[in-house]
């Protein structure tokens, strides 16, 4: 089964977010992201999950399951106290693949425990400022098996780029 967390992350400063809301809107990423995770389960923080507007909570078409220690109940979404009993749940749903949707917290967490195996990372050209950062990886335990760059259009401000790295 593999692990997969998912992010886009700006360069240079690998900021993933501000004010509990994305850094932009690139419709291109949206797309991908949902191409990927739809039909699997999607392991969040709690912060992330409600930073997703109402309209599209939870996630369509994926087991949602949100990590905290608070005492909280969600329509439609399952609730763990640990990133790893959200692994072992999402376990159950005997599905190939599970995503890490974020936020910076569990994406840290998912590194130093090394509780994934792959990573799709969306970088993209943007200087914007951030207050949620992707944390940094050491580079020698991930081969990038896939890079597709992507100019700016009429939809997408940015330059961006879709890579896949698995773990060595």
């Amino acid at each position: 089964m593999e692990v997969i967390l998912i992010v886009a992350v700006a360069k240079p400063n690998n900021g993933i977010g501000k004010n509990n809301d994305l850094l932009w809107r690139l419709p291109g990423d949206m797309k991908f992201f949902r191409e990927q995770t739809t039909g699997f389960p999607v392991i969040t923080g709690r912060k992330n999950y409600e930073s997703i507007p109402e309209k599209f909570r939870p996630l369509p078409n994926r087991d949602n399951i949100v990590i905290t220690r608070q005492e909280i109940n969600y329509a439609d979404a399952f609730v763990c106290g640990s990133l790893q009993e959200g692994i072992d749940l999402a376990k159950q749903k005997n599905s190939e693949k599970i995503f890490i949707i974020g936020g910076g917290q569990i994406y840290k967490q998912c590194l130093d425990l090394g509780l994934i195996n792959k990573m799709l990372i969306t970088w993209v050209e943007a200087d914007i400022e951030a207050d949620v950062f992707f944390p940094e990886f050491d580079s020698k335990k991930w081969n990038l098996l896939f890079e597709k760059k992507n100019d700016p259009d009429e939809k997408n401000p940015y330059t961006y780029t879709f890579t896949e790295y698995i773990l060595k």
